[in-house]
C-alpha cells in the first residue's frame, strides 16, 4: 500500500485521496480513471465536484488535464510530495534529449542503466510503474519539441523508456532513423510499404518510411514525468 503524507501545500483530506487513487489506478491499469470512477471510489457526490477538485490539483502542479482527449489526465512528478512509496524509490538514469539529430545511445532489452549525477536522473516510486514492470532496466529520455502535444507530452517532459526493439502499431516509441540522422519519440504503425512515424499534433506530418529503409526501435513509453517550471495560480 502506498505512503500518504500532507505536505505544506495545505492539501485538503479529499485532494490526498483522488491523489492516491490516481496514483494506484494508473500503476494498475496504465491508464487514467473516469470522472465517474474517481466519484465512486472517492465518495463524492457528483462528477462536477470531482471536475472542481481536479481543477484545484492542476492549478497547484499535481495533474496536467487535457478536456480534448478522454481520460486526459497525468500525474506531475510534484505528487511525490504527497503520494508514493518513499521506501521503494527507484532512480532512472535520464541518457539525453530525444529530438532529431541526435543519436540515441545503443539500448537493448535487458540492458541496466546507472548515473552517478543525480542531475540526470529521476526518481519514482516503484508502486507508480504499471504493474508489469520492475523498472530494474528502465531509462528516461528529455523531449524536445511540441510533436506529442496531443498526446499530453510537452517539450521539456520526461519519457521513461523500457529498451525495446520491435513494437506494436499504436505503440510510442524512441526511434532512430539511420538514413535520415533523426531520432524521433513517435506513435508506430507497420504498413503494406513500409512504416509510418505518427505525430500527435494535428500540424505535423507523419514520417513515412519505405520497407527497405533501416527503423532502429529503441525503447517504449511506460510513463511521462512532466517537469513543472513554474506552479500556475
Amino acid at each position: 500500500m502506498m505512503m500518504v503524507r500532507k505536505r505544506s501545500e495545505n492539501l485538503s483530506e479529499k485532494h490526498i485521496r483522488i491523489l492516491q487513487f490516481l496514483a494506484e489506478y494508473q500503476a494498475k491499469n496504465n491508464r487514467p480513471p473516469s470522472i465517474r470512477e474517481i466519484c465512486s471510489e472517492v465518495d463524492i457526490s457528483s462528477t462536477s465536484v470531482v471536475n472542481y477538485d481536479l481543477d484545484q490539483l492542476e492549478r497547484r502542479g499535481f495533474i496536467i488535464r487535457d478536456g480534448r482527449v478522454s481520460r486526459g489526465l497525468r500525474l506531475t512528478d510534484k505528487i511525490k510530495e504527497v503520494v508514493g512509496a518513499f521506501g521503494d524509490l527507484i532512480r532512472i538514469p535520464v541518457l539525453g534529449p530525444i529530438a532529431a539529430g541526435i543519436p540515441l545511445p545503443d539500448l537493448q532489452p535487458g540492458m541496466t542503466f546507472f548515473t552517478e549525477n543525480e542531475a540526470n536522473a529521476v526518481d519514482i516510486a516503484r508502486s507508480l510503474l504499471p504493474a508489469r514492470e520492475k523498472g530494474n532496466d528502465l531509462f528516461a529520455l528529455e523531449v524536445k519539441g511540441d510533436s506529442m502535444i496531443d498526446a499530453m507530452i510537452n517539450d521539456g517532459d520526461i519519457v521513461v523508456m523500457k529498451p525495446a526493439v520491435d513494437a506494436r502499431n499504436g505503440e510510442m516509441v524512441a526511434v532512430w532513423l539511420p538514413e535520415n540522422n533523426e531520432a524521433t519519440l513517435k506513435y508506430f504503425f507497420k504498413e503494406k510499404d513500409g512504416y509510418r512515424l505518427q505525430p500527435a499534433n494535428p500540424t505535423m506530418k507523419p514520417i513515412f518510411i519505405g520497407k527497405n529503409k533501416q527503423v532502429e526501435i529503441k525503447g517504449k513509453v511506460v510513463m511521462v514525468i512532466r517537469k513543472m517550471d513554474t506552479m500556475r495560480m
